[in-house]
């Protein structure tokens, strides 16, 4: 089988090393890829929202199956687009993948359907939302309506920061047309989940929960960025929990989304909070998370390719999906400077025995080096059975790849291992 898998970052490092698992598999070619990616899969140079010349290629290659893995092509309809040429595709359409794209459907689907999730108003007048905060509870949040590259959020704490996030995003117009509407909801307390799943539209396997570290610094300190590294199973996530979560959460978001005639078929990821109140959605994702998928998909001992060709199929309920006891550790080492300004070209040394604990996120090849070009770099995955063991592990690994100006949080698990 020819496979194709679209996007160019650290998750589809995770998800290309997975399905090479597959005997069946013959090429897999990544669309762009990136410098790390390349020594696991054919890099071609089309950009993951060019769907005009994905198409394109996919048909002249003779592409079996592809996977869209970033949440742009989705929105923008890159799966419509490939099955209208008869590839099929793990993601959902169009008009599902919306959960992600639009927080104020999202936000609405959920009212409409009892799905717990905070309290909001949805405001397209920056002057009105502005006269709503003189007097909404602070804290609160400020959302941008649309895809934002994962900053298009503010937890505000006073009335000033949350009056700035909506000029930033409204009047400033911070991320374009993502910003014609924003959300400002309540400010939910209580320590955050991530559970990415396999659905075809009628069933829901949960994968291992997994927790994100988002701030840049140790001690949760420092701005916010895509993810600096996180931890699996999430000790947050009980048993109870689980069945709570799949009884008012998991089923009934699936079941709404058909009842919209917006079926979800791929990977769909809930963040959750587990608040007083129980659990709660923050926010859906239309595809696997980055970087909880370097941490989910080492532990997954079924076939990645089989479970997703089962969802595309409409077929999940006659797959197993296994994962084996343990944990994992992820640990993103990243430009100094990100997620402000940092510099490029760095040279990456990644040892031989290292190198199958690395998934690369933001690197290129220069005359045959691997260097730096992004500002979280590489994620190093460590599997143990127990916690602390994939973190000393990860952590031993980490600090065996260097680059210049290379620097990492120490403290990823440590608020799991004190539960």
């Amino acid at each position: 089988m020819k496979i194709m898998v679209i996007g160019g970052g650290g998750r589809e490092h995770a998800i290309i090393r997975k399905i090479r698992e597959n005997p069946a598999v013959e090429e897999i070619y990544a669309l762009p890829g990136n410098g790390g990616i390349a020594g696991d899969a054919v890099c071609v140079n089309i950009g993951a929202k060019d769907i005009p010349a994905i198409v394109q290629f996919a048909g002249e290659t003779g592409i079996d199956y592809a996977v869209v893995a970033p949440d742009d092509p989705l929105v923008l309809g890159c799966v419509d687009a490939l099955e209208e040429k008869g590839i099929p595709c793990f993601g959902p359409r169009r008009n599902a993948a919306i959960i992600e794209g639009s927080k104020v459907f999202s936000k609405n689907l959920m009212k409409k359907y009892g799905i717990p999730t905070a309290a909001y108003e949805v405001f397209d007048d920056p002057q009105a939302a502005l006269r709503y905060l003189e007097s909404a509870p602070i804290p609160t949040v400020v959302k941008a309506d649309g895809l934002a590259l994962g900053k298009g959020v503010t937890v505000a704490m006073t009335r000033e920061e949350a009056r700035n996030a909506v000029r930033e995003i409204m009047e400033d117009r911070k991320f374009g047309d993502s910003g014609s509407r924003i959300v400002i909801e309540e400010y939910l307390e209580g320590p955050e989940v991530s559970v990415l799943s396999f659905t075809d539209g009628e069933t829901i396997v949960p994968m291992v929960s997994s927790m994100d570290h988002k701030r840049a610094l140790d001690g949760d300190l420092g701005p916010n960025t895509g993810g600096m590294g996180t931890i699996a199973p999430n000790p947050f996530y009980t048993e109870a929990v689980a069945g709570e979560c799949m009884e008012k959460i998991f089923l009934p978001t699936i079941r709404a989304m058909k009842a919209e005639g917006r079926e979800f078929r791929g990977c769909l990821y809930f963040g959750l909070m587990i608040t007083a109140d129980g659990p709660k959605v923050i926010e859906y994702n239309c595809r696997f998370g980055d970087p909880e998928t370097q941490v989910v998909l080492p532990l997954l001992e079924s076939d990645l390719l089989t479970v997703m060709q089962a969802v595309t199929a409409g077929k999940l309920k006659d797959c197993p999906v296994r994962f084996r006891n343990g944990a994992a550790c992820c640990v993103i080492l990243a430009s100094a400077g990100y997620p402000g300004k940092y510099d490029k070209g760095a040279e990456i040394t990644i040892p031989e025995s290292v190198r199958d604990h690395v998934y690369v996120a933001g690197a290129a090849l220069k005359e045959g080096r691997l260097v730096t070009s992004g500002g979280r770099v590489l994620g190093v995955t460590a599997t143990a059975d127990t916690l602390g063991e994939a973190v000393r592990e990860a952590y031993a690994l980490a600090g065996r790849v260097t680059f210049d100006n290379c620097f990492y949080r120490r403290d990823i698990g440590r608020r799991a291992l004190s539960v």
